[in-house]
């Protein structure tokens, strides 16, 4: 049971950090035709996985006490 509460929380920190991964680009190529040298949106994409890897611990810690309980009723 252990171990499968670690992989639904690995899984389930993989997929907030892939939304937001998902959700970064997308503001990117509006102000990459405004702006129009290309290379300034280039470094502005690069900070967006450094906030991500910030979420994701946060995003494990609440999902490890969200699936205890679960463990218990599935019994």
């Amino acid at each position: 049971m252990k171990k499968a509460l670690t992989v639904l929380a690995a899984l389930a920190t993989v997929g907030m950090v892939a939304c937001t991964q998902t959700e970064a680009p997308a503001p990117a190529p509006a102000p990459a035709p405004e702006a129009a040298p290309a290379p300034a949106p280039a470094p502005e994409a690069a900070p967006a996985p450094e906030a991500a890897a910030p979420a994701a611990p946060e995003a494990a810690a609440p999902a490890a006490p969200a699936a205890a309980p679960a463990a218990p009723a599935g019994k």
